[in-house]
Parts: C-alpha cells; structure tokens; sequence
C-alpha cells in the first residue's frame, strides 16, 4: 500500500510517500513552501507588476496569502474573488467585501487580470515532481490543514476551541480527529475544500495539531502520560495524552511566545491551573483540561514542529529544572519536520505504522 501524506503548515508544506513494502525510513519526503507562502509570492509579483488580481479556486489557508491581498488592496490594485476563494480571508463575506473585494461569479472577472487559483494542494505540482524521478502518484493520500471552522458570526479562535473540548469529551481518540472525504462535517470547510479539489481515490484529513501530537508520540523517547508540544510556524499547540487519548489540550500563536513565557504555560497546563481565559486574553485560542494526572506524573514532555528552537535556544539558567528533566525533541523515524505526517499515516483508516 502506498499513501501520500501532506501536512499542510504556515511556513511549509511536508510531503511523505509511505510504502508498506519499504521501511518508514527510506519513505520519499518533499518539504516545500507551503501552499499560501507561494499564493503570498504570486499576490506580490502582480503588486509589483501593477496588475489586479481574480482569486479563484477554493478555501485555503490565509495567513501570508492574506496578508499579501490586503497590501495589494492597499496599493491602490482592485482584487476580484469567487465566494469559495473569498472564504479564505473571512468565514463573513460582507467583512470580505467591506475590504474592498469584488465577489464575482467565475465567468465574470475582467479580462485583464492575474488570476490566481487558491488551494491547499495543488495536485498537479505534487504529481510532476514525483514524475520527474519516475514515481507515480500513490491511489491514497491523507492531509492535514489548520481548519478553525465556519464560524462568521463568532471569533474563529472560539469556535476552534469549542470543536476541540467536544472532541476530547466524546474520548480524545486520533480516529475522531481523521474523517474519510463523505464523513467531514459541514463546519470544516477547509478540509472540505482539501476532499472535493482532489482527484484521487481514498481521502483522509484532519488537522495539523492532532496530527503533529500522535505522530510526535511514535518517538522511542514518548512516554505516557505525556504532554506533546507542536512549535509550528504560526500555532503552538499542546496537549495531554494518556493511553494514546488526549484529555487536555491548549493553542497559542507561536509568536506570541518565547521560551519563559512557553516553559510557563506547560507547568500550568501540567498541573491543571491552565484556563482558557488566561490563553485567550493573551490572544491565544484557548484551554481546555478534561483531567490531568497531575505535573508529577507526567512521564515526558515531547517537543516537535519548525519553531522548536524557542525552547532549544534557552540559557541554561533560563531553563525550569522540573520540565528539561522530562523534555525531550520528538524525531519520530528520524525527521522532526514529518511529525504530521506520521501522526496522519497513524490514523485508523490507513495501515498503522
């Protein structure tokens, strides 16, 4: 069996071919620009160009993207978008158009502009560099995107949350975070988008927390209870996981946070003092402990994602004795960088590793 699994991110998009004939070690992996760093570049190429620009295509990951149209608008260049394209900026079209958009129907763009097509994979692109060393594109693939949810009428930061305390309440098992393409809810619009832009036969997504926290637990080092700490590029997402259950878990932008400040939530999120509205009102998503064994019985504290080295670049003195005791950087099969892949191919629809 071979499965393609993509962990889509802020900053980078990690690409795993696993083969069940191979060993995990020898599997082929691709880290590239991640899909809205490279819309990001093709927004400022037609800034740069003075040209408008018509998004089409369908909900992505903004960000960067995002950041990218609203300078554009900002320039004094008209942007055009289809609904779909435009849900990637807000869930709330009329915030959309308050920017300055135009939503139009595909076939109704002006003629002279950029267009650009928004997704998260782009299929094609994937398939010609796999081609281009004679590899075919596998029949599976599993993906994970950050998906806040539709929520136009409340903070996106909330309505994430409130999805994540009514996973860990109904058990906290990896396979209620992975949905098959006609098992996705409606609110999960991103991932929607993810299932019908591919034309591919089976289909996994979930999101890229959960997916970097069970990936980072196949790491020798992972013992359980264990708090699992993703430093991604534009969330830090933590958790705590017994019997391969999370129980608790809380998310925070990573560049709101320095390592004394990380070092912090963690012993509060380990001793069960962590609330949601202290992450929050620091303008964070939130916390949310169903149980917690208690700081003292945490066995390791596992430490993945690109931005890690918020913690690894402490002062020795800077460093709380108690959390460094347990801390360990999780490299599951070796790559820190495929946490997520690996936690997607863990996944109870696809062969375990």
């Amino acid at each position: 069996m071979r499965t393609l699994a993509i962990d889509v991110g802020t900053g980078t998009q990690d690409i795993l071919l696993y083969d069940t004939e191979k060993e995990v070690e020898n599997s082929l992996v691709m880290v590239m620009p991640s899909p809205t760093v490279i819309i990001a570049g093709k927004v400022k190429k037609a800034t740069q160009e003075g040209k408008d620009i018509f998004l089409k295509g369908d909900v992505m990951g903004g960000g960067p993207s995002v950041r990218a149209i609203r300078s554009h608008i900002d320039r004094g260049y008209k942007v055009y978008a289809t609904r779909n394209a435009a849900l990637t900026i807000k869930d709330d079209l009329e915030r959309v158009r308050s920017m300055g958009i135009e939503i139009v129907d595909e076939d109704q763009a002006p003629a002279e502009v950029e267009e650009i097509i928004m997704q998260d994979i782009d299929q094609d692109a994937i398939g010609r560099a796999l081609m281009n060393f004679g590899v075919e594109m596998p029949d599976s693939i599993a993906v994970a995107v950050q998906d806040h949810g539709n929520s136009p009428d409340i903070s996106n930061r909330i309505y994430r949350f409130r999805i994540f305390e009514r996973l860990i309440d109904q058990g906290g098992d990896l396979s209620l975070f992975a949905y098959k393409r006609d098992e996705i809810p409606e609110e999960f619009t991103r991932m929607g988008s993810v299932a019908r832009n591919l034309d591919i036969g089976d289909i996994i997504v979930m999101d890229t927390g959960p997916a970097a926290i069970f990936g980072a637990l196949l790491d020798p080092e992972a013992k359980q209870p264990a708090i699992v700490v993703n430093i991604g590029n534009g969330h830090t997402l933590a958790a705590i996981v017994n019997d391969n259950k999370v129980v608790a878990l809380f998310e925070h932008h990573t560049s709101a946070l320095d390592g004394k400040k990380l070092q912090g939530y963690i012993a509060a999120f380990a001793s069960g003092e962590l609330g949601f509205e202290e992450v929050f009102d620091d303008g964070g998503h939130g916390c949310y402990i169903k149980e917690t064994p208690g700081k003292d019985a945490i066995r390791s504290i596992m430490i993945t994602g690109p931005r890690r080295n918020i913690l690894q670049n402490m002062e020795e003195e800077e460093r709380d004795r108690e959390i460094w005791g347990k801390l360990h950087f999780a490299a599951p099969y070796g790559n820190m960088m495929l946490s997520g892949c690996y936690g997607l191919l863990t996944s109870e629809f696809i062969e375990d590793l």
